[in-house]
């Protein structure tokens, strides 16, 4: 069994900061590639950044430039630093990882989701 859970998540004022972490637990044996999304109220969800397992990045482009998303393959822990907050950044935010388990089954696992709210 495999679980993503994410934190960090909270109210910032416009041009603040936060960083989501999003912590994978269980039988894992790879965690290949690794994303964050978010899905605002009466919206779909959107990709917002994606990491491979060689580092390689993706990024929305309401988001470039402000977020960065990085990884700890030692400590299964993907992380998502979100600087120059704008309001319409608010949203759950999840993050999902395409994990190989020690059984050496491969999936998509997504966390439960964090809230960022952005205003002042």
């Amino acid at each position: 069994q495999v679980q993503l859970v994410e934190s960090g998540g909270g109210l910032v004022q416009p041009g603040g900061s936060l960083r989501l972490s999003c912590a994978a637990s269980g039988s894992i044996f790879k965690i290949n590639a690794v994303g964050w999304y978010r899905q605002a109220p009466g919206k779909q969800r959107e990709l917002v950044a994606a990491i491979t397992s060689g580092g390689s990045t993706n990024y929305a482009d309401s988001v470039k430039g402000r977020f960065t998303i990085s990884r700890d393959n030692a400590k299964h822990t993907m992380y998502l630093q979100m600087n120059s907050l704008k309001p319409e950044d608010t949203a759950v935010y999840y993050c999902n990882a395409l994990i190989m388990t020690t059984s050496r089954l491969e999936r998509l696992y997504w966390g439960q989701g964090t809230q960022v709210t952005v205003s002042s």
